[in-house]
Parts: C-alpha cells; structure tokens; sequence
C-alpha cells in the first residue's frame, strides 16, 4: 500500500520530535518570543508607550524561558507565564494576543496534558488574573470596562478549548489504534483456534475412518483364516467382503484427504458426499462379515436429520460398533434410534464382558470415546459411555436434528 508524500513527511517530523525534543520546543519558543517582544512596544493610538522599555522584554524573555519547562512541569510554566504577563500588564504595557502568546502556549500545553480539574483551576486563574490586571492598566483607560475584560478572556479562553480537543483526538486516536491491536490480537488468537479444531476435526475423521476399517478388516482376516479349511465357501464370501471393506477404508480415506487438499476451485474435481445414516445397511453388513450381528430397531417417526448431526450419528455408530469388535467378548450388539421432538438419541449396546487390557478404552480413556464425544459436543449434543449393571458395555448419546 503506498503512502502519500505528505503523510511520509509527516510521519518523519513526528519521528524528529520524538528523538529531538528541546530542539522542537526551542524552534517554537523563539518565534514567540519575537511575537512577545513585539507586542510589548504596542501601545493605543495617541498613548504613551510605558517608560520601562526594557522592562517588558525583560519579563517576557523569562516567560519563554519558562516554556522550556512545558514538558515536564507545566503548571509552573503556566504560574511563571502568567506571572510575568500580569506584571507587564501592570506596568502599562497593552493588552494583546502578541504579548499574551506565552501564557497562551503555556496554557494549551497544560490543557493537552493536565487533567480537567488542573487546566480548569490554572487556566480560571489566569484568566480572572489578567482580566484583573487589564481593568487596572492605565494603557487601556481609553477603552471600555467590557472590552478590557472580553479581550484577555476570548484569547485565554481559545488555547484551553483548543488543548482540550487535541487532548480527546489523542486520546481517541489512542482508543483507535488500542482498538485494532485487540482486533489484530483476536483475529489471530480466532486463526489459531480455528486450525486447532480443524485440526482434531480431520483427527477425529482419520481415527474413524482407518480405526474402523482396520478393525473389520483384522476381524475378517482372521474369521477367515479360522473357517479357512473347515468351509472354503464362507471363507471366499468373507475375503470378498474383506476387499470391500479395504475399498471402502481408501475411498473414505481419499476423501478425507481430499477434503484437505480442496481449493475451492470450481474446475477442481469433486468430494464425494460424506457419509450417513443411509449407509448404515453397510456398515451392518461389514460387521456381520466379521461375525458381529447388529440388530437395529427405531423408536418414533424418523427425522430428516441435518449434514453434520447425519454424519455425527454414523461416526458415533461407527465407532461404537468399532469398538465392540475390537474389545468386547460378544457376537452380537443392538442399535436404537429413539426420534423424541427434536432430538434423537442414540444407544449402541452389547451383552459381552470387556477383554482386561480393553476397559480403559471403553471407559473413555482411548481416543474412540474421547472422538465420539467431541463429535457429539461439537453439533451441541451429549454423549455418556459406560459399563452397564446387567453386563456389557453401552454408548449413549442425544443430538438435535439441527446442528446449531
């Protein structure tokens, strides 16, 4: 993004004032010195000029010098300034913005530093002090009682207003700039956040998809290996289930793998739809292949279930039933799906006794209960994993029909 030249040589003045301030405030303080200087021998047409010429210089000299001061003291620097000037008012000297410019400055840089309660009690202060002093003058006898008091008021007034909104743009340009660092820090911390859950999101996919497919795979190899001299017909019917399990393992698997390397493009090559309980016929047929019978029952009036709870309820499934193959001591789990207003819940259940070395995983302690409660977490639902008192081992869970 370019910059414009004028905000280039802007920025580097602000860079030169930061890195040279006495230089920056002797550079403004001489130019007010000479407007000082100058407006000490104005006088009204056909008045005196004050006999102490050198008096007035004199006292605005120290009032600049006082000014050097602003940055680190500036209420004595408006009490040195205001001093100086109430006494060459007092002198005879005329009341003019060129001899007030130092009390000016002093005032504009209290208001851009000092809180309210300090630049309205200085800033009172002086102001009622000059007026005072101005009304008592004998340069401004030719003038109106009004017009000795509106003047020093109107130019003391106009510095105090004016430090008081570079004080607020400061303070909103502050505000400003705090504002995007939040926003730059949370959009951030929101990227992290996001890949961490894609990350353990295409976890939990990998998980399902080889962790299931493996385990079938393992149970029909060594079903077959079992019947493999005993019955050769069922031992060929299972190999053939077995190739299509693997099958369906790397088609599951590239697409999963596809779905990371998507772009988005439209000319890309499709993803496949992901799975659902439509293929919950297959999923029973694998498992009997492996010699798990499922049995499934429905309870109420089906629901047409949304992408992420269809695809949430068949990894659940999936994975429990994974489960039951690979730890639990039976041949035989049921599946019911009880459809209650806008919620379904989910039980997978079996009869058999967990292997000693499986308990951990079944308990929640491996990582298939821990995915399949993410899972269910994930769409809002709930899900609660454990031994039953008649025996076995079951999975509940209750998803909205909905993801929110």
């Amino acid at each position: 993004m370019s910059t414009s030249p004028e905000r280039r040589y802007a920025d580097r003045l602000e860079e030169f004032a930061a890195r040279h301030p006495f230089v920056v405030d002797l550079a403004l303080i001489l130019p007010l010195l000479g407007c000082a200087t100058l407006g000490s021998s104005l006088t009204l047409p056909g008045a005196e000029p004050p006999d102490q010429d050198k008096a007035g210089v004199i006292l605005m000299g120290v009032a600049c010098l006082a000014l050097l001061k602003h940055r680190t003291h500036p209420r004595t620097a408006v009490v040195v300034t205001a001093v100086c000037t109430v006494i060459a008012v007092a002198l005879g000297y005329l009341v003019t913005p060129l001899l007030l410019a130092p009390i000016m400055a002093a005032l504009y840089w209290l208001a851009t530093a000092g809180d309210r309660r300090t630049t309205r009690a200085y800033g009172l202060t002086t102001m009622v002090a000059v007026m005072l002093a101005a009304v008592f003058s004998d340069s401004m006898e030719h003038l109106s009682l009004l017009l000795r008091t509106i003047g020093p008021f109107f130019w003391l007034l106009l510095p105090l207003a004016a430090g008081k909104m570079t004080q607020l743009r400061r303070a909103y340009l502050a505000s400003v700039q705090a504002r995007a660092e939040h926003a730059e820090r949370t959009r951030e911390e929101e990227a992290r956040l996001r890949v961490t859950e894609e990350r353990m999101r295409i976890a939990r996919e990998l998980h399902d998809v080889v962790a299931h497919h493996l385990a079938l795979a393992n149970a029909q190899a060594g079903t077959a290996a079992h019947l493999a001299l005993t019955s050769p017909e069922q031992t060929k019917a299972i190999l053939t289930d077995l190739t299509g399990t693997t099958s369906s393992a790397l088609r599951e698997l590239k697409a999963t793998l596809g779905l990371l390397r998507h772009s988005g493009d439209p000319d890309s090559t499709p993803l496949e739809p992901a799975p659902g309980l439509a293929r919950l016929p297959e999923l029973v047929s694998a498992c009997a292949s492996a010699g798990l019978k499922v049995t499934v029952t429905t309870e109420g009036e089906p629901q047409p279930l949304s992408p992420g709870v269809d695809l949430t309820a068949y990894r659940i499934v999936q994975e429990a039933l994974t489960n039951v193959t690979k730890h639990a001591a039976t041949q035989a789990a049921h599946v019911r799906f009880a459809y209650d207003g806008s919620r379904l819940t989910i039980t997978v259940s079996n009869d058999g006794a967990a292997a000693p070395a499986a308990s951990g995983a079944l308990e929640g302690r491996g990582f298939g209960v821990m995915g399949m409660r993410e899972r269910a977490r994930s769409i809002g639902g709930e899900l609660c994993a454990g031994h039953r008192p008649e025996g076995g081992f079951e999975v509940a869970t209750t998803l909205p029909l909905q993801s929110p």
